[in-house]
């Protein structure tokens, strides 16, 4: 018996890599998008939250500063009101960032609008507050696309889960910005939905599918897998892990993804990862983003 087992091992190996190679033939990259057509030769600068570092979060004033900085792409969180508005805000209340409180799906449009969106926003720990009544709203969704139509965007779909799929989809293309949206969500079941609601939309992949993709190249196996979506959309460090590093990088450029990383605030990461040439860096911080991209040595 002791001889039988290095031929058994070896067939096992044999089959094993027979597998491998027809799962390899079989797979195929992610298919472009137009989404991705006319983006620079460089890290794209994404606006997270419109760039919250220099202006009260999701608003028309954020994404407005960021826009005329050169920002390449808005990103922001969408959710319903009660009266199936869909409106831009990070969390399920507006507690944080205005001066109202109550859950969004609890409130109509009409009453997030009567919100000041600029008032807890401060630049120097509670000392000043600069954007107090100064008309800052909590803006919906297709009024940032009617103001920024030639601008690509991130929108993720924060709250409002499966439901929200189809109302978004048909705001999208009421808007004609098909080719100028990428939606993400951290609700996988919302994701797919989307996908089935609005297929010629780009989609971030999801949570598992981003795992899948992650350990197959650890163990440099991700030519074997077919992507379902152009775009990865990972956190820097999970625990004290850092995410993207170059080996990731390329093994999605050969698989046709586009890698964003958030959420960078410190110049060294930016540096990090605009030298390993991630597709783009969602970062608080845009303007300092493209002051790095632009003068890459003096800026150290």
């Amino acid at each position: 018996m002791r001889h039988k087992w290095p031929i058994a091992t070896l067939s096992s190996l044999i089959a094993v890599a027979a597998i491998y190679g027809a799962l390899v033939l079989l797979a195929r990259p992610a298919p472009d998008h137009p989404y991705f057509a006319a983006e620079k030769p460089r890290t794209q600068v994404i606006a997270h939250r419109g760039g919250a570092h220099a202006r009260p979060e999701n608003t028309l004033a954020a994404f407005a500063h960021a826009v005329e900085a050169g920002a390449d792409i808005l990103e922001m969180d969408a959710q319903p009101t009660a009266d199936g508005a869909i409106v831009l805000m990070h969390d399920a209340t507006v507690d944080r960032t205005t001066d109202g409180t109550g859950r969004v799906e609890s409130l109509s449009a009409s009453q997030l609008r009567n919100l000041d969106a600029g008032y807890r926003w401060t630049p120097d720990g509670g000392q000043t507050f600069p954007f107090r009544g100064q008309g800052i709203r909590a803006p919906e969704l297709g009024e940032v696309f009617a103001r920024f139509p030639a601008t690509r965007m991130i929108v993720e779909m924060k709250h409002g889960g499966p439901a929200l799929a189809q109302p978004l989809c048909m705001l999208i293309r009421r808007h004609a910005m098909v080719q100028k949206t990428l939606v993400a969500s951290m609700n996988e079941e919302a994701v797919i939905a989307f996908r089935r609601a609005c297929p010629e939309v780009a989609t971030s992949m999801t949570g598992s599918e981003a795992r899948t993709f992650y350990f197959l190249h650890l163990f440099h196996l991700e030519a074997a897998y077919s992507p379902p979506a152009p775009a990865l959309l990972i956190p820097d460090r999970i625990g004290g892990d850092r995410i993207p590093t170059r080996r990731l990088i390329e093994a999605a450029q050969r698989r046709n993804l586009t890698v964003h990383v958030w959420t960078i605030r410190d110049d060294a990461r930016m540096r990090q990862l605009i030298e390993i040439e991630v597709g783009g860096i969602i970062t608080d911080r845009p303007n300092r983003l493209l002051e790095l991209l632009r003068h890459p040595a003096s800026s150290r």
